[in-house]
């Protein structure tokens, strides 16, 4: 399979595990303290990540000229990400959920022209405008009740998820621009082990206590590490590797 035919059909398996998560973590929300789901979701993901890391022969990155940015990287793509968007979800329902994190496309699209100074063709803007709109069409279509959607803890919950969202845009920009140095591996591996440190002050006030988990608590929370983190992650970098920002957020 050659590498153009490849990146759609890997980021449609992207997006398919990253579908999944809203609907997981609505249901194991309701078990698990949604902030601390989060950072058990990459105290799992991000050993598996440094093994691959490992595995592979690459570092992790140390460069202290681009911290900040590295800093930023784990800040944006891991905890405020996942802080935003699992409250979020929490609050509102995951349908809803997930129509507004396609949000995304379009923080996406405006940082990569602002920022890479990438060049939006008509074709690329028609698929933003499509994704968006199709996405809004499915979902609510299949929403049965809409009387909590003007209550003020949905609207919250909604916010939260377009915070969510624009954290997810932010993280793909600074990770952009990183590729033109490092590895996708190096750059998820760094994130992850980043945002992971940066859950840490916020712990004593959400410890959900890990012997009341269920069976199925922890199968919720390894989907979420290993098919939504580590795969995932992987795929969207090796994606932006080959192809611009704005058109891999379509997917």
């Amino acid at each position: 399979m050659s590498r153009p035919h490849a990146i759609p059909i890997l980021l449609v398996f992207v997006a398919l595990a990253w579908a999944g998560s809203f609907v997981v973590v609505k249901a194991i929300t309701t078990e698990i303290d949604p902030i601390f789901l989060g950072f058990l979701r990459f105290s799992v993901a991000t050993p598996f990540m440094l093994l691959v890391l490992f595995i592979q022969k690459k570092k992790l990155i140390w460069d202290r000229k681009l911290m900040p940015w590295i800093a930023s990287l784990g800040l944006t793509g891991v905890t405020l990400l996942y802080i935003f968007q699992f409250l979020g979800i929490s609050f509102t329902t995951a349908a809803t959920a997930g129509v507004l994190i396609n949000t995304n496309v379009i923080f996406i699209a405006l940082l990569s022209v602002l920022i890479l100074k990438e060049k939006l063709t008509q074709k690329t803007l028609s698929g933003i405008f499509l994704s968006f709109i199709g996405a809004i069409i499915v979902v609510w279509s299949r929403s049965a009740d809409t009387t909590i959607i003007f209550s003020d803890i949905f609207i919250i919950g909604s916010i939260l998820v377009i915070l969510s969202a624009f954290s997810w845009a932010i993280y793909t920009i600074i990770g952009k621009k990183l590729l033109t140095t490092y590895d996708p591996i190096e750059i998820t591996a760094t994130g992850f082990l980043w945002g992971t440190i940066f859950y840490l002050p916020i712990l004593p006030y959400v410890y959900t206590n890990w012997t009341t988990i269920s069976l199925t608590g922890w199968g919720a929370v390894l989907y979420l590490a290993l098919i939504c983190s580590v795969f995932a992650y992987l795929g969207w970098y090796y994606a932006l590797k080959h192809i611009q920002a704005s058109k891999a957020a379509v997917y």
